[in-house]
C-alpha cells in the first residue's frame, strides 16, 4: 500500500532534508543527528540517506534519497549517482524514496535515466517517489519569456517520470510560482536554499508558496541549522497544513 497520503496528508507535505552530511560534512545543525531527528519527528517526512533511514527508521516517517555526490568529485560533483534501489530502501523502512535531476549539467541525461530506472521500480513496487529537480546547470536553456527560469519545466519533467511529489526552486513571486503548480497535478514542494535569510523571510516565501498553489517545503538548511528546529517544523506545518500566517505561527512556536 502507497505512504503518499500518510507523508503528504491532503496532498501537502513538510519534509525535511538531512542528506547534506553526504555531500558536504561538517555542516552546521548535523553534527548530532539523535538530538536532530528526535526535535524533528513530527515533520512530514524525513529525508535521508539509508544508513541514516535504518538507524531512525522507528522515529519518524522517512524519505530514502538515492542520490549521491561529494564536493571532492571536481567536475562530476553534480552528477547525482544512484547508492540504493527501491526495494532496499523499503527494507530499511523508508515510506518512500527520492532521486535527484540537475537540469543542465554535463551530466544530466544520466541522472534523467537513473530517475527513470527508480520510478520504474518504484510503480511496481508502490512506492512514492520525489524527484528533486533542480534548474541550474551550466547548460541550462531557460525558453524566452518563462519567467519561472525553468522551474515550471522542472516540475513537469518530474511529472512525467512518473515522480509522486516533486521539489524544485522558489521562483521568487506568487504570480510566478502559480505557473509552476498549474504545471503539473502533483504536491510541489519549495526547497530552502542557503542557510541565511530571516525566520520571517523564509516563513514569507512558504506562506507566498501555499497561495500560489503550492504543496509545501522540502527545506533542510532553513531548519536543521536553525536555533529552533523543532519550532521551524511547527511553524511550517502550521503554514501549509492549517492557514496560519506567519506572525500567527511565528508568535505560537517561539520564533
Amino acid at each position: 500500500m502507497s505512504d503518499t497520503n500518510t507523508l503528504l496528508p491532503n496532498g501537502k507535505g513538510v519534509w525535511i532534508p538531512v542528506d547534506h552530511g553526504v555531500s558536504d560534512f561538517p555542516v552546521q545543525g548535523l553534527e548530532n543527528l539523535d538530538n536532530l531527528i528526535q526535535s524533528i519527528a513530527h515533520a512530514d517526512a524525513i529525508v535521508a540517506q539509508k544508513g541514516v533511514v535504518s538507524h531512525y527508521s522507528t522515529m519518524a516517517n522517512f524519505v530514502c534519497h538515492l542520490s549521491v555526490s561529494t564536493r571532492h568529485a571536481g567536475t562530476r560533483s553534480s552528477d547525482k549517482v544512484l547508492v540504493g534501489s527501491v526495494e532496499e530502501s523499503l527494507s530499511r523502512g523508508a515510506k518512500g524514496v527520492s532521486v535527484q535531476v540537475n537540469m543542465g549539467s554535463d551530466d544530466e541525461p544520466d541522472m534523467i535515466e537513473r530517475l527513470g530506472l527508480i520510478t520504474q521500480d518504484a510503480h511496481y513496487l508502490n512506492c512514492p517517489v520525489l524527484g528533486m529537480i533542480y534548474p541550474r546547470g551550466p547548460n541550462l536553456s531557460v525558453m524566452e519569456g518563462d519567467d519561472t527560469e525553468a522551474a515550471a519545466h522542472a516540475a513537469r519533467l518530474a511529472f512525467e517520470l512518473g515522480c509522486a511529489v516533486v521539489k524544485t526552486k522558489w521562483t521568487g513571486s506568487i504570480e510566478s510560482f502559480r505557473k509552476v503548480t498549474s504545471a503539473v497535478p502533483i504536491p510541489v514542494l519549495i526547497a530552502g536554499g542557503p542557510a541565511g535569510g530571516s525566520t520571517e523571510e523564509i516563513l514569507t516565501i512558504v506562506h507566498d508558496s501555499i497561495q500560489a498553489g503550492g504543496g509545501g517545503v522540502c527545506m533542510g538548511r532553513q531548519v536543521f541549522s536553525h536555533d529552533n528546529p523543532s519550532g521551524m517544523v511547527s511553524a511550517l506545518k502550521a503554514i501549509v497544513h492549517d492557514g496560519y500566517d506567519v506572525s500567527q505561527a511565528m508568535q505560537e512556536f517561539g520564533l
